[in-house]
């Protein structure tokens, strides 16, 4: 080996991890090699323990206390007339919604209200979303109307709608009026089919923010370069939609419908400030039906049917879930 080879090559062409021997130094300490990971101790486990304690203790207290206590009070007779006796009564509360006159008819009207809730907040959601996409002169203040709605309570978009469907002097039957589509007042909250629709025209309103506010985030993440490649490959706007856009945002769009489902599904606010489940009880849902049980002082029967929603929900949960990642995956 030529040793003076070896000495006259300067440092930074010498072997990587062989200090340079000039001057006498030590040895360049490597890379990351201070940044060592912390151990794991007692000490830190408790320390760690310590800050989620509060956090911990507070769900327990205001969210698994009341699930367990709620739950168990379904198979109890407990009803506030006798609060004497709270004796397990097995399935009969369960027994008791199930021959319940009203069952069918809450049963009924959940199903109408969150179809027909949904479909039409979907589509004028997303049709708003795709507008409010676009660059345009004072978009920020439309931005900031329809995002309105939905900082107000619903209880409270319940009693103004109450007000303008009065069929004295509210002003729905005005306009329709001197549209000339009717020729005389419509009792819109006397009448079970009107109320209904009537709850249901007040839902929409409230709910299309909701999904434009979902939408044009999912929307502003597409790069606009795929819109321009499909343009110069002459793909129309409808084409567009449905094989750009669309399965684009698939995820949000599902996961936006099944979220607003079981928020409609649990939306008594609405109805108790429109029509309070009236006329004759006709426009009640399975929550508005469960407050009313409430009032009535038969929390046992309140409480089964909190456990029937709950299951409803997480079955259909589950299926739709099962059902879209299915499709999802047929299509890719």
């Amino acid at each position: 080996m030529d040793t003076g080879a070896a000495l006259t090559t300067p440092p930074e062409q010498q072997q990587p991890g062989r200090p340079s021997r000039k001057g006498g130094g030590r040895p360049a300490p490597a890379a990351g090699a201070g940044r060592r990971k912390r151990e794991f101790t007692v000490r830190r486990g408790l320390v760690i323990a310590a800050f989620m304690a509060p956090a911990v203790v507070f769900v327990a207290v205001f969210t698994y206390y009341p699930m367990v206590a709620g739950g168990q009070m379904a198979f109890r007779h407990w009803n506030l007339a006798d609060l004497t006796d709270r004796s397990f009564v097995g399935l009969d509360n369960f027994t008791a919604i199930f021959h319940d006159p009203l069952w069918g008819t809450v049963l009924s009207n959940t199903a109408v209200w969150v179809v027909a809730s949904i479909v039409p907040q979907l589509v004028i959601g997303f049709a708003l979303a795709l507008w409010l996409r676009r660059r345009f002169r004072f978009r920020g203040l439309y931005q900031a109307l329809i995002f309105f709605p939905w900082a107000i309570s619903g209880f409270l978009i319940g009693i103004l709608f109450r007000w303008m469907f009065n069929s004295e002097f509210g002003v729905v039957n005005d306009l329709l009026q001197k549209a000339g589509l009717i020729d005389q007042p419509i009792a819109w909250l006397a009448d079970p089919k009107f109320a209904m629709t009537a709850i249901i025209i007040a839902n929409i309103w409230y709910g299309v923010t909701f999904f434009t506010i979902m939408l044009l985030a999912a929307l502003q993440s597409i790069p606009d370069e795929i819109y321009e490649a499909a343009a110069l490959d002459g793909s129309g706007k409808v084409r567009t939609l449905f094989q750009i856009t669309i399965p684009y945002i698939r995820t949000t769009l599902t996961l936006t419908v099944l979220l607003r489902v079981i928020w409609i599904f649990n939306f008594p606010d609405l109805i108790y400030g429109v029509t309070g489940g009236g006329p004759n009880n006709e426009t009640h849902i399975v929550t508005t039906w469960m407050i009313n049980i409430t009032q009535q002082g038969d929390y046992g029967k309140a409480s089964a049917l909190g456990l029937l929603m709950v299951a409803g929900l997480f079955v259909f949960s589950l299926f739709y879930l099962m059902a879209t990642r299915e499709k999802k995956a047929a299509k890719s």
